[in-house]
C-alpha cells in the first residue's frame, strides 16, 4: 500500500504544480531572461478602491513604466490615451492617431477596451476627459510573441473624437529614428522597479535614441527593423503600465513603448520601442479599409 499511497500523493502534487504554473502570468509568454513587454495590469477586488499610492499586482508577462521622469505639464500631451480593463484598472497606454483610432502595442491586446482621452490624473474624473469603447482591434498580422517583433495594434473607437485643448491626434513621423535625437516618452506606468508604485499624474521623460549597433549590443540577437532603443541613462526608463504609450520626436510620433529589461532603468539595458516608420502604410491602409 505504501508505494501506491506515495504515488497517489505525488500525482496530486504534480497536478497542483502544473495548475499553478499555467495560471501564473509571470511564467508564460516571456522573452528570454527578463526581457518582457511593458504592460501592467492591476487586479483589484470589486470592493477595493484603487489608490495610486499603493502597489498593485502586476502582470509580469508584460512590463513597462516611467522611472525618474517628471510630471508632464497639463495639456502638453493631448494625444495620450489610457487603456483600462475596468474602471480604475490601467493596463496600457495608447496614442490618438486619427479622430476614431488609437495606436498601442500589440502585446496589449485584450477582449475589450475602455479608452480614456484627455486624462491627466491617473484616477478620478476630469473636466475635458472623454471615455470611449474600443469596438475593433487590429494587431499587426506579423506580430510575434515573446519576441515582440512588429509590436503595434490599432483600436477603433465607438465614435469620432472632436479636437479640444485636452484631446488631439498626432501625426506619425515620416522619417526613421535618428541616433542621438532626443525624444519624449510619457505614461502612467510605475515610477519604481522592481517595486510597483503608480504616479498621481502623467509622467514625461526625455530619452535619447541609440544607434542600432548599440541596441543590438545591449540585446544580442533580439533587435530587428521594427524596434529601436532609447534611454541608456541609469535609472531613467519606461516601465510597467507604459506599454503602447507614445515616443514623440520633434512633434511627431516616432515609436511606442514595447519592452525592456526588468528591473527597469538598469545601466546598458535601454528601453526597446516599436519603430513606427516602417508601418505607416499598414496603419493608413488599416484605418482606410475599416
Amino acid at each position: 500500500m505504501m508505494p501506491l499511497l506515495h504515488s497517489h500523493w505525488a500525482w496530486i502534487l504534480a497536478l497542483l504544480v502544473s495548475v499553478l504554473v499555467m495560471g501564473d502570468p509571470g511564467l508564460t509568454g516571456q522573452k528570454s531572461g527578463a526581457h518582457l513587454g511593458r504592460q501592467a495590469c492591476q487586479e483589484y477586488g470589486s470592493s477595493r478602491q484603487v489608490d495610486s499610492s499603493q502597489d498593485g499586482n502586476v502582470d509580469r508577462g508584460t512590463e513597462s513604466r516611467i522611472l525618474n521622469g517628471k510630471d508632464c505639464d497639463p495639456l502638453t500631451q493631448p494625444w495620450q490615451a489610457a487603456l483600462f480593463l475596468k474602471p480604475e484598472s490601467l493596463f496600457c497606454g495608447a496614442v490618438l492617431v486619427h479622430p476614431q483610432w488609437v495606436l498601442t502595442a500589440a502585446h496589449c491586446q485584450k477582449p475589450s477596451y475602455t479608452v480614456i482621452l484627455g486624462r491627466y490624473r491617473l484616477h478620478g474624473f476630469e473636466v475635458g476627459q472623454k471615455i470611449f469603447r474600443g469596438v475593433q482591434s487590429f494587431p499587426h498580422p506579423n506580430y510575434t510573441r515573446p519576441a515582440h517583433s512588429n509590436d503595434l495594434m490599432l483600436i477603433k473607437l465607438n465614435q469620432r473624437v472632436l479636437d479640444t485643448k485636452a484631446i488631439k491626434p498626432i501625426n506619425i513621423s515620416t522619417q526613421a529614428p535618428i541616433a542621438g535625437a532626443w525624444c519624449l516618452v510619457s505614461g502612467w506606468g510605475t515610477t519604481s522597479s522592481p517595486q510597483v508604485h503608480y504616479p498621481q499624474v502623467l509622467q514625461c521623460l526625455d530619452i535619447k535614441i541609440l544607434s542600432q549597433e548599440a541596441c543590438q549590443k545591449a540585446y544580442p540577437g533580439e533587435i530587428n527593423f521594427s524596434m529601436f532603443c532609447a534611454g541608456d541613462e541609469d535609472g531613467k526608463d519606461s516601465c510597467q503600465g507604459d506599454s503602447g504609450g507614445p515616443v514623440v520626436c520633434n512633434g511627431m510620433l516616432q515609436g511606442l513603448v514595447s519592452w525592456g529589461d526588468v528591473p527597469c532603468g538598469k545601466p546598458n539595458r535601454p528601453g526597446v520601442y516599436t519603430n513606427l516608420y516602417p508601418f505607416r502604410k499598414w496603419i493608413r491602409d488599416t484605418i482606410k479599409n475599416n
